[in-house]
């Protein structure tokens, strides 16, 4: 019986390590940002990544944030092993062509920003988008800043993957957006 109740809480720790919820606050070039929500994306009833939107002050008024031209990032937590480079690349494009209503739009942009994904992406890895005004979005792994992928006019794409009018999923937009 001990040994059984010492297996389940190994188990039970090991779950709650792999379901950490996001940072409460973000930095975006000394502005603090808080946590406005969070979810699950999940891809035929898996989990792949948990994401998270950062805003100056909470908001769900997906419109608004999208054409905000404000500091705010995106913060996403991969679960899965399940996830590779080459596919969170097309689900990436996917999502610009949802986003902007064609598959070309701001392809260079978005290769450049898919540069932060380098050798490849694992279980554990963490991928921060931040927006500031002036300077565009940085995106960062592991805390690493790669890629700055200037304009609002991408950050409103980027954003519209996940809270637009035609997001990845509507149960995690609706998440992000604190609802």
């Amino acid at each position: 019986m001990k040994k059984l109740l010492s297996i389940s809480v190994l188990a039970l720790s090991t779950f709650a390590m792999t379901v950490q919820a996001a940072p409460a606050t973000l930095s975006a070039n000394g502005v603090k940002l808080v946590k406005n929500g969070e979810g699950t994306r999940s891809v035929f009833g898996m989990k792949v990544y948990r994401g998270a939107l950062y805003l100056k002050s909470k908001s769900n008024n997906a419109v608004a944030i999208v054409k905000a031209d404000e500091p705010m990032a995106i913060h996403l937590d991969v679960t899965s092993s399940l996830i590779t480079k080459d596919k969170m690349k097309k689900v990436v494009y996917e999502g610009f062509a949802k986003s902007t209503g064609s598959k070309t739009a701001m392809r260079p942009q978005v290769d450049k920003l898919l540069n932060v994904f380098g050798s490849g992406i694992k279980k554990g890895d963490k991928f921060t988008l931040v927006y500031t005004p002036g300077k565009g979005v940085v995106a960062s792994k592991n805390g690493k800043a790669g890629s700055v992928v200037p304009g609002v006019k991408f950050k409103q794409a980027l954003f519209g993957v996940w809270i637009g009018a035609k997001p990845a999923q509507s149960s995690l937009k609706k998440a992000m957006l604190g609802q």
